[in-house]
């Protein structure tokens, strides 16, 4: 039996586990390179900001598809065959933003980028199959904390390199790293029980999955909302922060990417929080931090030190939300992980896409305000829905004992 072989029939190694993690942080950056770049791209165009700000709810959509339309295949082709071909038609958006002529161009090469972003959902639903049960959420939790690792390196770096030179150069580099990736792909383990389905009886299978299971619908109602506050900050804060009394540039902006390091260092702990208490429960607490979180970006204004604690509370309550509901998921249904996975995340990032869009509108009217109010509202939104998830779980329990 070979490596590759063996990891996927006794477990993940912690080699298998650090690639996977690693593939997971690379793989996702290409979605989030552009967001300290908004208004450095909006006056290369000489366009608004708030037009400008159209090509992070675009990305977000066009990650949305690329889950609906390809994860799905995860659990029927190789997912690192997969990976592969997705990671080489984003090298090649990413090129294509980089040379984009025309804001227009720029949107519709954002929107590959984001259909072509999918690997990390092809490779977290795998390895969750592959790793032992009583270490699933553990597993989980870091393959989570390598895809928060790639937000943060993408934000940070990215605003580096837009600030030194320009925003053209960020994508070109982006490109240059997706080729990187494709030797990382290459030595991630095969995965086993792939599912002989035609594509369109994957498709198909989705609408049932959604209808069936009661726990799949709780976690694509609390990954919309959450990530919804969650994307509604982080799409607009360059805009916001460009402005009077911060006047940052792209650079500084990038760097407020470094605070949710915090959050990403409590990845694993979290997952491990999933193995022994109810996730709805878990991912109630992570909405209420978001909720918390801003309360302080009201003062956005005012405060710059409750601003950055509000990026920390954020980062921590979405992180918390997101590892609590794809942990339930994966323990759903094992023959159908990717497809549960695409069911859960189309709908997180279509939410993000919702999100950024409410932001930005919020912010236009009301600046620091309008954007908590936005994000307060879907966080409460979510915090009620995984209360919901928690009493109807109880419900389900105490009907079934005898």
């Amino acid at each position: 039996m070979s490596d590759r072989q063996h990891g996927a029939a006794s477990g993940l190694t912690s080699r298998q586990v650090f690639l996977m993690a690693l593939t997971c942080a690379l793989a996702v950056s290409a979605i989030y390179y552009h967001q300290p770049l908004l208004p450095q791209i909006a006056d290369s165009f000489s366009i608004s900001p708030t037009r400008g700000n159209l090509i992070a709810t675009i990305t977000q959509l066009g990650y949305a598809s690329g889950l609906l339309l390809f994860v799905p295949l995860a659990d029927s082709f190789q997912p690192r065959k997969l990976a592969t071909v997705a990671i080489v038609g984003n090298a090649v958006a990413l090129l294509a933003c980089a040379v984009a002529p025309s804001f227009p161009l720029l949107v519709v090469s954002s929107f590959v980028v984001g259909v072509t972003a999918i690997t990390a959902q092809i490779i977290i639903p795998s390895a969750s199959g592959m790793a032992s049960p009583e270490r699933r959420g553990r597993t989980v939790g870091m393959l989570l904390g390598g895809l928060s690792s790639g937000v943060l390196l993408a934000r940070t770096l990215s605003g580096f390199v837009g600030a030194h030179f320009g925003w053209r150069a960020m994508f070109v580099s982006a490109a240059g790293f997706d080729l990187a990736l494709i030797a990382v792909v290459a030595r991630l383990p095969d995965a086993e029980n792939l599912a002989a389905l035609r594509y369109r009886d994957l498709m198909l299978s989705l609408v049932s999955l959604i209808r069936t299971e009661p726990a799949l619908r709780i976690s694509i109602a609390t990954g919309f909302l959450a990530f919804g506050a969650f994307s509604a900050f982080w799409a607009t804060l360059a805009t916001l922060l460009a402005q009077p009394p911060y006047q940052f540039g792209p650079a500084t902006v990038g760097a407020f990417g470094l605070v949710g390091l915090i959050g990403l260092v409590a990845s694993p702990s979290i997952g491990t929080l999933v193995d022994r208490v109810h996730p709805s429960l878990v991912s109630a607490s992570g909405a209420l931090t978001v909720s918390l979180s801003f309360l302080l970006v009201a003062t956005g204004a005012m405060h710059l030190s409750w601003l950055l604690a509000s990026v920390v509370l954020l980062d921590l309550g979405n992180r918390t939300a997101f590892v609590a509901n794809q942990a339930r998921i994966y323990s759903l249904r094992p023959e159908a992980r990717g497809r549960l996975n695409t069911a859960f995340m189309v709908s997180y990032f279509v939410g993000g896409a919702a999100g950024a869009a409410m932001g930005g509108i919020g912010a236009q009217h009301g600046g620091w305000l309008g954007l908590a109010a936005v994000g307060a509202v879907l966080a409460l939104l979510a915090l009620v829905t995984s209360f919901l998830g928690y009493r109807m779980a109880f419900v389900t329990t105490a009907t079934d004992e005898p």
